[in-house]
């Protein structure tokens, strides 16, 4: 008998029994031994089978990764070695190709490996969930069937099977029976606790292999396939009446691991994003390819992009996923949210930190500007001593254009793109006046990055302007107490101007939105450089002003403000008009001078006893010069815009018009001119006096 009853006891582990053969053991060791429970103890052998077959698939998993280290160390043993044959053939050249490219190759090759690594991974989880959806339902069914006295009325085919069922079910013979019989003396709730430890043990295995996965292969589909793998688990124990616990530790599992993943999917876009903002090629995108903007970028925000729609869509699918599957079993919504609130942190985050890598570049680029201890900085610009430095790396003032175009693409047309696009992901979560405060906090960060590199391109361009200005007033050829008459503008305005026109067009085709206040802070910068230069200069080179120079400034200062109209900003208004009451009081000054001591009050030069008897004249007032420089305006400016149209084409395109004969109309900024200087006084800089007319002896005495 006792052999008899192992006999049976051990046919209860073959995995092909049917339920009518288990039934008819489970009788038999009954009436031989009426105090034992060989349900239970066959629930057991289930049970424990589950078990064998989770650590089986463990076994040869840890197998086949062996067998992959191996080849890894083997690989890197032979490219080392070859590497070394390379270095050892080629040792008596000068520069070895070959050497350069090795980090590249090994790159590849490691990243070759760590995708085969997952591949096993994803394979071992697939494992592990067949046999999870194969043996777990079976086993609840079992268990509900012994319980509920229908043992042997459960439904045909095999309790537990390996992974292949092909156990023929059989006829019930006993189904009349089956409810009278109490099989086991346990209780279902002692099944459950164990289809929880089977539950619980697969959790732990498909953690920790999921949390082995190589963040460089995120984008493959090994983490999302494993992902829908659970998922499947999920449905299929919900459609077979498995326990209620170990569904919802099922539908749990499926959420930490999808959690797990749309933050490591974060935590990549910002890595990845600062792995690529390491360099930049300095290359703009021709207008196609940057999709017609008016920002000539670089790829680099491109590539940004590309990241983040990589990221974001499949974060995107992950959540509806988890919204439309696991909603079914239990309340997902504070995790979610907080899910959500997470994405959209990152989201922001990614763009703060791309923020960050472009001011990076253009501090990397202004640090190796040379610059001179006795130059102070204000508004962007330059003021102190005469001694600057002229930039002529314009490679420099390309690459910060490039910076700032970048700047300006990510602050007015990629974050508004991708912030619409992904916002419905926590919208849930945030109103319509907070989701505003996103959007105006990234403009507020790349606004003032964008004003942080624009001063620091106008501050490169600032110096080339001031370098030319001072040329234009201080090394021009003129001397300012003895001037020629004012026959035009001089090559040193037109040289000067170049500067802005250089600078209009390099902006006009790298960053247009731009281009309207780089230039406005560009020319309040030259009106400031004039004042600063005359200010210097006042008691040196220019301590001398006559009658002749003060109309050529006059004309050429009437020039740059007709030209620059449409860049001339309040401020830069009321610099001009400050400067040009200075060389009016200068000017004033260095007459009444001259008057005082006529033998000294210019050098000697070509001319007549008429000349002399005029440089005894009485003294000559405010209105006089200012008369005579508007004179010089009238019959000189309009031609002067004709001659050099070209030059100026970009700035007056829409405004200047040609004219049949210099007797026509005068541009608008000539006669605000004659209007905010009309009124003259002489005893205070603003000179608030009604002219005389224009038959001053001083305008009659130049036209002769």
């Amino acid at each position: 008998m006792q052999e008899f009853r192992g006999m049976l006891y051990k046919s209860m582990e073959d995995p092909h029994l049917d339920l009518a053969e288990i039934e008819n053991i489970v009788r038999l060791l009954l009436e031989l031994e009426p105090e034992t429970d060989p349900v239970w103890h066959y629930l057991n052998i289930q049970n424990s089978r589950i078990h064998g077959l989770f650590e089986k698939c463990t076994q040869d998993h840890d197998s086949r990764m062996e067998v992959l280290q191996n080849k890894i160390r083997e690989k890197v043993l032979s490219d080392s070695k070859w590497r070394q044959l390379q270095q050892d053939s080629n040792k008596s050249l000068e520069v070895d190709s070959t050497i350069g490219d090795s980090p590249r190759v090994d790159q590849l090759s490691t990243n070759f490996m760590a995708e085969e690594a997952d591949s096993l991974r994803a394979t071992y989880i697939r494992r592990l969930t067949s046999v999870l959806i194969q043996h777990v339902p079976a086993f609840w069914r079992l268990a509900l069937s012994v319980f509920s006295g229908k043992f042997a009325k459960a439904a045909s085919g095999n309790v537990v099977s390996d992974f292949d069922v092909n156990a023929k079910p059989t006829a019930n013979k006993n189904d009349e029976k089956g409810g009278e019989v109490k099989y086991t003396n346990h209780t279902l709730d002692e099944v459950g606790s164990m289809v929880q430890a089977t539950i619980s043990a697969f959790d732990t295995k498909v953690q920790s292999t999921f949390r082995d996965f190589e963040e460089c292969n995120i984008l493959c589909p090994y983490m999302s396939d494993t992902i829908k793998e659970i998922a499947k688990a999920c449905q299929t124990l919900e459609g077979k009446d498995s326990s209620p616990t170990a569904v919802k530790m099922l539908r749990t599992l499926h959420f930490e691991m999808t959690k797990l993943y749309i933050l490591r999917l974060c935590s990549w876009m910002r890595a990845t994003t600062k792995e690529i903002s390491k360099d930049e090629t300095w290359v703009t995108l021709s207008t196609l390819e940057r999709n017609k903007s008016q920002y000539a970028i670089s790829c680099l925000p491109l590539e940004f992009r590309d990241i983040t729609v990589s990221a974001m869509d499949r974060i995107d699918t992950m959540i509806l996923n988890l919204m439309s599957e696991t909603a079914k079993s239990y309340d997902i919504s504070q995790p979610l949210q907080e899910i959500n609130e997470s994405v959209r942190l990152a989201f922001l985050n990614s763009f703060l930190d791309f923020a960050g890598y472009l001011e990076r570049f253009g501090g990397e680029l202004t640090e190796n500007r040379p610059n001179k201890e006795n130059n102070y900085v204000s508004n962007g610009y330059i003021n102190g001593t005469r001694e600057t430095f002229v930039n002529t790396d314009g490679d420099l003032h390309k690459k910060l254009l490039v910076v700032l175009s970048n700047i300006g693409y990510c602050k007015a047309e990629l974050s508004e793109e991708l912030y619409s696009k992904y916002r419905h992901i926590w919208s849930p979560v945030r109103n319509n006046e907070e989701r505003s405060s996103d959007m105006r906090d990234l403009r507020t960060s790349f606004s003032a990055l964008e004003e942080k590199v624009l001063d620091q391109y106008t501050f490169a361009k600032s110096n080339l302007i001031r370098s030319a200005a001072q040329s234009y007033l201080l090394d021009s050829g003129i001397y300012w107490g003895a001037a020629p008459m004012v026959k035009g503008i001089r090559d040193a305005t037109l040289d000067l101007l170049h500067i802005l026109v250089a600078v209009h067009a390099e902006v006009y085709s790298g960053a247009r939105p731009l281009l309207e206040k780089t230039m406005k802070i560009l020319v309040e910068g030259l009106v400031d450089i004039f004042l600063s230069v005359f200010h210097e200069n006042k008691t040196k080179d220019i301590r001398l002003l006559d009658a002749n120079g003060f109309c050529q400034l006059m004309l050429e200062l009437e020039y740059f403000e007709t030209v620059l109209h449409t860049y001339f900003s309040p401020e830069a208004q009321q610099a001009m008009k400050s400067l040009q009451e200075n060389l009016l009081e200068k000017a004033c000054e260095s007459v009444a001078e001259a008057m005082e001591n006529p033998g000294h009050q210019r050098r000697p030069t070509r001319g007549s006893e008429d000349t002399a008897s005029d440089d005894r004249q009485p003294s000559v007032s405010p209105d006089d010069l200012l008369v005579l420089a508007q004179q010089c305006s009238s019959d000189l400016l309009q031609g002067e815009l004709e001659r050099t149209r070209l030059n100026i084409a970009c700035f007056m395109e829409s405004t200047l018009q040609p004219t049949a004969a210099p007797a026509g109309p005068k541009p608008a900024a000539h006669s605000s001119y004659q209007a905010q200087h009309a009124p003259v006084q002489t005893s205070s800089p603003s000179f608030r006096r009604q002219q005389t007319g224009t038959s001053s002896p001083v305008v009659s005495r130049r036209r002769r």
